[in-house]
């Protein structure tokens, strides 16, 4: 086992293509086949698994890429204190709903980076994607939220994919709105105020049931309602058509702007979300990835939350795990 075929892994699993990480590394597609299937057979174990629609991860191959990713990290320290080399490339990706807190985070990361090269992600994406991600390693991290309504499916799914569910904060259900929308001037609304509104929510594609849903009471019944794929045509269409979203009410004037506000929705339950990030059980988190989830709970304690300070490991929650209502 050589330093350069743990490269080769990291790389095709940057690029999830044998093909396309060939060609990054400047070498033949039958040569970098050849390298990982003389490292699968020194090794006794299967790194990818190969099929009709690609490569993809196994359970062992995680394990490995973890282990991988720390000894070329090391290996690069060595170069930097004994060669007086410059700082290496740092990398680190990010999978999320579309949370403004998850955006700033990424920017203290960004900001605090003390390389002269980096290459971060951050996918603002769909909740089945946000697993599937964590899953194949493609992101060291995934952002979501359980509540009582999502938990049974979405822990079987972490559970199935050897998932651990880290929480972070409740938040109780809020609506965003234009600051020009009548609501926005009300200390608090009701399902029954909203009535007459364009609803705004994000789409989530053929995994498009009630359980994946980014926004929280998702199957209650909207006379007006729109779909869309971003965060920023959302927050136009906000402004535009005086419409709403239910949201976990945590907005970011920096990046947001004074445009959109926040209100608490009152309702009938006392249904909250828990927002937490996943992690692929096998893995061990780069210290960018770290950095940045110690980003995420200095932010969320700026904006008046209380980080939770136990786990859900492979879908299900600890013993001294609170309830999500």
């Amino acid at each position: 086992m050589t330093l350069q075929q743990l490269k080769y892994i990291i790389k095709i699993v940057e690029f999830g293509s044998i093909t396309e990480a060939a060609k990054q590394l400047f070498i033949t597609q039958p040569s970098l086949s050849s390298a990982v299937k003389e490292l699968e057979k020194e090794l006794g174990i299967e790194i990818f698994s190969r099929s009709a629609k690609g490569i993809a991860l196994t359970v062992d191959g995680a394990e490995f890429l973890s282990y991988a990713r720390q000894v070329v990290e090391q290996a690069e320290l060595l170069e930097q204190r004994y060669k007086d080399k410059e700082p290496s490339r740092q990398l680190c990706s990010i999978s999320t709903q579309h949370y403004a807190f998850s955006v700033n985070a990424f920017v203290e990361l960004v900001r605090e980076c003390n390389t002269g090269e980096y290459e971060f992600t951050l996918r603002e994406t769909r909740t089945y994607d946000i697993i599937q991600d964590v899953k194949n390693m493609r992101s060291e991290i995934g952002i979501l939220y359980l509540n009582h309504f999502n938990e049974k499916v979405i822990s079987k799914l972490l559970k199935e994919n050897r998932l651990e569910f880290h929480p972070l904060f409740d938040a109780a259900p809020h609506v965003f709105v234009s600051s020009t929308n009548p609501l926005s001037a009300k200390g608090s609304v009701t399902l029954e105020d909203l009535r007459d509104y364009p609803c705004l929510s994000f789409e989530q594609g053929e995994f498009n049931s009630f359980y994946f849903s980014e926004e929280i009471l998702s199957t209650v019944y909207h006379k007006k309602s729109i779909h869309v794929s971003d965060r920023g045509t959302l927050f136009n269409l906000l402004i535009g058509l005086n419409g709403y979203t239910l949201s976990t009410g945590v907005l970011s004037p920096d990046l947001n702007g004074v445009d959109i506000v926040s209100v608490p929705l009152v309702t009938d339950t006392d249904e909250k979300m828990r927002i937490g990030w996943i992690v692929n059980s096998k893995a061990v988190l780069s210290n960018a990835a770290e950095s940045y989830i110690r980003h995420l709970k200095k932010l969320i304690e700026a904006y008046g939350f209380e980080i939770i300070q136990f786990m859900l490991k492979f879908g299900l929650l600890l013993k001294d795990s609170l309830p999500l209502r």
